[in-house]
């Protein structure tokens, strides 16, 4: 969301804290993730500013305490190329690892309820066939406002690479379906890729 730092950075070392507690980043994994990349820099500003990792870290710490470690990359650049080398070198790096891959994002921003429940459709459709071009192409075809599709995209290509062979959509809401007002919502949607 800021701009700061590299375009596709990971923080390769130390610990984030939240109102639950403190959180380890796991030094080792991400050195494996960092060696196997060509385009992941080890870059602590990218993440100065930036929410959409830090918002993720009290439902894991709820659910499983201290139990255990993360490490975030933020992806400025989300192209499909870079996407995909980002998910190669995760899955890489995690072969034979107990991970969770968790990508993060929103998807239509202040649409129209009817427009964003149709174009974020299309983006869930390709995450349920575990097709990162496609979620990539819907996003552009479409003018999909969501703020996330490269981390998604780096997702479906480690998840894959893993193993995974299908998906499931768990949720889907809009801000409307909470305020009333459906003239400009945020879309929402809950997914989770597996074996």
């Amino acid at each position: 969301h800021t701009g700061l730092g590299s375009p596709v950075a990971m923080m390769g070392e130390g610990a984030w804290e939240t109102p639950l507690g403190v959180v380890e980043i796991d030094g080792e994994l991400a050195q494996a993730i960092f060696k196997a990349s060509d385009i992941i820099d080890i870059d602590e500003m990218a993440h100065l500013r930036e929410h959409s990792i830090e918002v993720q870290l009290p439902f894991l710490q709820y659910l499983y305490g201290s139990e255990f470690r993360f490490i975030p990359i933020c992806m400025g650049l989300q192209d499909l190329e870079t996407s995909r080398a980002v998910g190669r070198a995760i899955a890489k790096a995690s072969r034979g690892r107990d991970v969770v891959i968790i990508a993060s994002t929103d998807f239509s921003h202040y649409e129209p309820q009817s427009r964003a429940e149709r174009n974020d459709r299309r983006v869930i459709e390709a995450i349920l066939n575990l097709d990162e071009e496609g979620v990539q192409r819907a996003v552009r075809r479409y003018g999909v406002s969501m703020c996330g599709y490269g981390p998604v995209s780096a997702a479906i290509t480690a998840a894959r690479e893993l193993g995974a062979s299908s998906a499931e959509l768990l949720a889907y809401h809009t801000s409307g379906d909470v305020t009333g007002d459906y003239s400009a919502v945020v879309g929402y949607a809950s997914l989770k890729l597996t074996r």
